[in-house]
């Protein structure tokens, strides 16, 4: 077996937040890389402010969520709200989600206090960003790709196992693999400002911290931020952005009138949904984030998609470093996350938009409270895992189903030999095998001789001590975690790294080892192999 630390390091070029997060989950798996920033400082420009479950499920495993909270505003309710008769329609409750997640909710953290947060989580973890390192050309060469590299100090050649392109919209790494980008560039555009109102005690407001106020003829997104007010809203095809004093009295349109308002910040961007046409290159080339999709960032899609492709990557290319599969696994990565930007967030977002100004063709409710949550979150992404064609960005069932090959695999708290544990948590590291069976009757569990696949039995029974199988037991009461995978009786479910579900099948010798080779290639590493 081949350790990653032996390993070139892999670059990652663009340190905005998924550069950022891609670069926390190389840290995390222990793989050696270098991060690229062409600016000499992170980017201060008001950007991204929402960020979905999901998301925090990732930053949970790499390390570094406990920080953005602490920054953040956490919101159980996303309100939707009628502008014309300023009435509440059906909002988003997301205490429903409170069985499926850790995080039962989703945070406001204006992206320019986020990055910096991330940032510091890199430098804890051993990694640190390259400012002002701007990559001028790369050439793949054998087993490695050679990036050529302008910096302070004057030009540098570097050699990466990988190159990660989560250079943005503008990549210049998906310009040189002449990866052709196909879509459209909306005529109207989005206006965000930033405002100092206090709509708590003074001017008191009942709005929740995220609300959506549909019009037909001018929507807008209310945001309330940690220090601030964010308004978003369209600019019609060739209007040019209102002046300060006319944006406030555009603010005071739907909120009403106020004693006091500073406007702090604003900016104009353009609307897309435009995704290249292929990822990657000889599986030593990869884009990422804004690099392979643009998408319209209305219901928070922009960033939490492409936080999708930061989780996906980085465990299969410590994977295929470490000997512990083939280099095929990095296929999985554009097969799984390509339908997710083209017909998920993207068509999602612009199915919002529509719904946001009462357009023919918007989007419905999803079957359910929950399940309405559940899609709003991300939560319900279902990832091509097959190869089949069988994904799913909606949740349409209006109770949770039984899970399937490519969920992802609900967050639930079990009870081990040593304490609790969560089904995210024990997968963090490695591939998780999980036995729903009834421990009493001694069900044939392997021991935990792998650090690339772990084997738990989850029953509503604890075991007993004289059992054999306490150190690989999950106890579940009530049965509620058995109850939300809803599968039959001595069944295995097994999941991946990244928290989604790899397949389920019945219970037999050797079957999670089968199932693990099929997926990576290789058998199941041995701790002393």
């Amino acid at each position: 077996m081949t350790s990653a630390q032996s390993q070139l390091p892999v670059a990652v070029v663009g340190a905005g937040p998924i550069g950022l997060t891609t670069a926390l989950g190389l840290a995390h798996y222990g793989v050696p890389f270098v991060l690229l920033e062409e600016d000499a400082v992170l980017s201060s420009d008001t950007k991204a402010g929402t960020t979905l479950t999901r998301t925090l499920e990732i930053w949970n495993r790499y390390g570094c969520v406990d920080e953005i909270l602490a920054a953040a505003l956490r919101i159980d309710e996303i309100g939707d709200i009628d502008r014309a008769t300023n009435t509440p329609r059906a909002s988003v409750q997301l205490a429903e989600l409170v069985n499926d997640t850790q995080f039962p909710f989703v945070i406001n953290l204006p992206q320019q206090t986020m990055e910096p947060i991330l940032a510091a989580a890199l430098e804890r973890s051993g990694g640190s960003v390259l400012t002002s390192h701007k990559l001028e050309s790369f050439e793949l060469v054998d087993d490695h790709v050679v990036l050529r590299v302008a910096t302070p100090d004057g030009p540098r050649e570097l050699l990466a196992s990988h190159l990660l392109a989560c250079d943005g919209g503008r990549s210049k790494v998906r310009d040189a693999l002449g990866a052709t980008v196909s879509g459209e560039t909306l005529p109207e555009r989005y206006m965000l400002i930033d405002v100092v109102v206090d709509l708590d005690v003074t001017n008191a407001r009942d709005y929740p911290y995220l609300a959506y106020f549909a019009d037909r003829s001018e929507w807008m997104v209310l945001i309330r931020q940690p220090e601030c007010w964010r308004f978003l809203f369209p600019l019609g095809e060739g209007m040019e952005p209102p002046g300060d004093e006319d944006l406030l009295v555009k603010v005071k349109q739907f909120i009403g009138e106020v004693d006091k308002i500073e406007l702090l910040g604003t900016v104009v961007y353009n609307v897309h949904h435009r995704v290249a046409d292929h990822w990657s290159a000889e599986r030593r080339v990869f884009l990422m984030g804004d690099a392979a999709h643009l998408i319209t960032p209305m219901w928070a899609l922009g960033l939490n998609t492409g936080a999708l492709d930061a989780s996906n990557l980085p465990w299969r290319l410590a994977w295929v470093l470490r000997g512990w599969a083939s280099p095929e696994l990095l296929d999985g990565y554009e097969q799984e996350q390509r339908p997710v930007a083209i017909n998920g967030s993207g068509e999602m977002a612009e199915a919002a938009r529509k719904y946001m100004s009462h357009q023919r063709g918007a989007v419905t409710a999803a079957g359910s409270d929950w399940a309405t949550a559940y899609t709003r979150t991300l939560l319900g992404v279902r990832l091509d895992v097959d190869g089949e064609g069988d994904w799913s960005m909606v949740m349409t069932s209006a109770e949770p189903p039984a899970v399937r090959a490519g969920d992802r695999a609900p967050d639930l708290a079990l009870h081990g030999p040593l304490g609790r544990e969560t089904i995210h948590g024990l997968c963090r590291d490695s591939f998780v095998a999980l036995y729903f069976t009834d421990v009493r009757r001694r069900p044939d569990i392997p021991v935990n001789d792998s650090p690339a696949l772990r084997h738990f039995a989850i029953s509503r029974w604890d075991a007993p001590l004289d059992s054999g199988l306490r150190d690989r037991s999950l106890f579940d009461p009530g049965s509620i975690a058995t109850s939300r995978y809803g599968v039959p009786a001595d069944t295995v479910v097994l999941v991946r790294p990244d928290g989604h579900i790899a397949a389920v099948a019945p219970m037999r010798a050797g079957v999670a080892e089968e199932l693990y080779s099929g997926i990576t290639g290789r058998p199941v590493p041995r701790e002393d192999g």
